[in-house]
């Protein structure tokens, strides 16, 4: 404990301490203002380069539709500033009130330059910058997406801004209340997957969706799914021991596996009482290019990512897998191949789809569009389309492999050759394909690269499945419809309790709209602006 023989001595201290104080603060502000110094340097230099990039984006841009002219620019501009590391400027902007440069995805140069000039403002410079480049304002590019979104789904006229997308079930074929109690619902775009049935059926279901339209005065979009080419295991038809024929092979860890193109109805593997294979499993697949594209050391996927593998020889007709992880004990017929790490050389229109494609011209106002992983797909989907003069048709770009996602800016702006275009996450395939721990990371920047070009965005895959097929939701699927919002679609799968998915699913997005709109994000640099920027800027 201090003792204090005199008062002179008692305020000598205070005064001391006092003094101390101050240069401490002096000290403080003076690092403060350095700091704001360095990220206004630091981003006035981000913004001259987007400016010193505008000629080359004028010309990469020339083919672009009209209505997407300003945003194909914001894109551009968009992957420029996201290859950049921007984690560090946030809690400075947030320190002095200025507006953070996490939110503006839409509006990218009219975000950057505001930010810029206060943050020159606040620490009393002067600011001018000469530019003639447009700017897309906080206002104008909300407007832009729901102008973009209205355009392929419809004229909003309700209290959630995000469309309820739903699956018709086979049976609406026969039941005309299906449809009629799915609209009531709330359901605005019904969604017919032409992997499944023929079109006698499909045209069932269009006549009914067209009769209740006119009852219901609803303009519920139709949308049809392209099949795209089908990577699955071939059909496996063993004989048991009771001479009945089994459609599976039993699997585990560590066991080898030969994947052919040749013919088969497949053949299990042999072990001995050791425990050890002495003889391969087998089984064919339904695309043989597969086995030509594959290489090894690369991940073999099947059944949704139950079965886990890696190719470890490969000979003329055939590749050799070991099984890495095991979550199923059993690989049976016609199930789901992933090749996440493989280029695989396969179109992504089949025959059988460009058969479909007059069909879906005349009836379809949406076309979804699977496997499609480069813009070299695109320009072949939009060349197929104009032998038809479906220049009205919208299309929505399947992100559902990893190629696709890597390639999603080139996609994008291929796309925009068109006015009436959109992009589905489909979280399921794109799961496998990038794994489970990533999904959320990506499909936030699929969100944050399709804003940037108002690209309406569908959130699909398992939105309310419980709820949808037991009548009970789980707490985790209600938040992540919750999360739905941020899309201007949401797509819900069949289910006996499909009416009641639309209704919840209509309540919590009205509830949702007045609470949620995009998001805030750190804004580390994405790998996926960095290599874009590199190639093209």
């Amino acid at each position: 404990m201090l003792h204090f023989r005199t008062l002179y001595e008692w305020n000598s201290l205070n005064l001391s301490l006092l003094s101390e104080s101050k240069k401490t603060r002096v000290i403080f502000n003076e690092l403060v203002e350095m700091k704001q110094a360095k990220v206004e340097h630091e981003l006035t230099n981000i913004l001259k380069h987007i400016i010193e990039s505008e000629p080359i984006i004028e010309s990469k841009i020339s083919e672009t539709h009209n209505d997407y002219h300003p945003s194909a620019k914001n894109l551009y501009r968009y992957l420029i500033l996201r290859s950049f590391d921007l984690r560090g400027y946030h809690d400075t902007l947030s320190d002095l009130g200025i507006s953070s440069i996490r939110t503006g995805e839409g509006y990218v140069f009219s975000n950057l330059y505001n930010v810029v000039r206060n943050l020159s403002l606040v620490q009393g410079n002067a600011f001018k910058m000469d530019t003639d480049i447009e700017l897309i304002g906080y206002k104008k590019s909300k407007a832009l997406l729901k102008k973009h979104a209205n355009s392929l789904f419809n004229d909003v006229k309700k209290p959630h801004f995000t469309e309820i997308m739903v699956t018709i079930p086979e049976e609406a074929a026969e039941n005309e209340q299906i449809i009629r109690d799915m609209v009531i619902q709330g359901m605005e775009v019904a969604r017919i997957n032409l992997s499944h049935g023929d079109i006698a059926m499909w045209q069932k279901m269009i006549r009914t969706i067209h009769k209740v339209r006119q009852e219901l005065n609803e303009d519920v979009k139709i949308y049809m799914d392209l099949s795209g080419p089908k990577i699955r295991t071939a059909q496996i038809k063993i004989k048991g021991k009771k001479g009945n024929f089994k459609k599976g092979i039993p699997v585990r860890k560590g066991e080898r596996i030969i994947l052919t193109k040749n013919e088969t109805n497949g053949r299990k593997s042999i072990f001995n009482k050791n425990n050890q294979q002495i003889a391969l499993a087998e089984i064919g697949v339904l695309l043989p290019q597969i086995i030509d594209d594959v290489s090894i050391g690369e991940v073999v996927l099947f059944d949704d990512g139950m079965i886990t593998s890696e190719v470890i020889a490969k000979r003329d007709d055939e590749v050799e897998v070991v099984v890495t992880n095991c979550y199923k004990q059993k690989l049976s017929s016609f199930k789901g191949i992933n090749l996440p790490d493989t280029v695989l050389n396969l179109p992504a229109l089949t025959e059988r789809d460009i058969e479909l494609l007059p069909f879906i011209c005349e009836n379809a106002d949406i076309v979804g569009y699977s496997f499609v992983r480069t813009a070299k797909d695109v320009k072949c989907l939009y060349s197929e389309l104009d032998k038809y003069n479906a220049k009205d048709i919208g299309v929505v770009f399947k992100i559902e492999n990893r190629e696709a996602f890597e390639n999603l800016p080139e996609i994008l702006l291929e796309g925009m050759k068109r006015n009436k275009i959109g992009v589905m996450i489909a979280r399921g395939d794109l799961a496998v394909e990038i794994g489970f721990d990533r999904i959320s990371e990506v499909q936030n920047q699929i969100l944050w690269l399709c804003e940037a070009a108002h690209v309406p965005v569908i959130w699909a895959t398992q939105v309310l499945e419980n709820l949808a097929k037991t009548g009970i939701p789980t707490r985790a699927e209600i938040s992540d419809a919750a999360q739905a919002t941020q899309a201007e679609c949401v797509m819900l799968n069949k289910g006996p309790h499909i009416n009641e998915a639309i209704k919840t699913l209509k309540e919590v997005l009205t509830r949702m709209q007045g609470h949620l709109f995009k998001k805030k994000n750190e804004l580390r640099p994405l790998n996926v602006a960095k290599t874009f920027v590199k190639e093209n800027v």
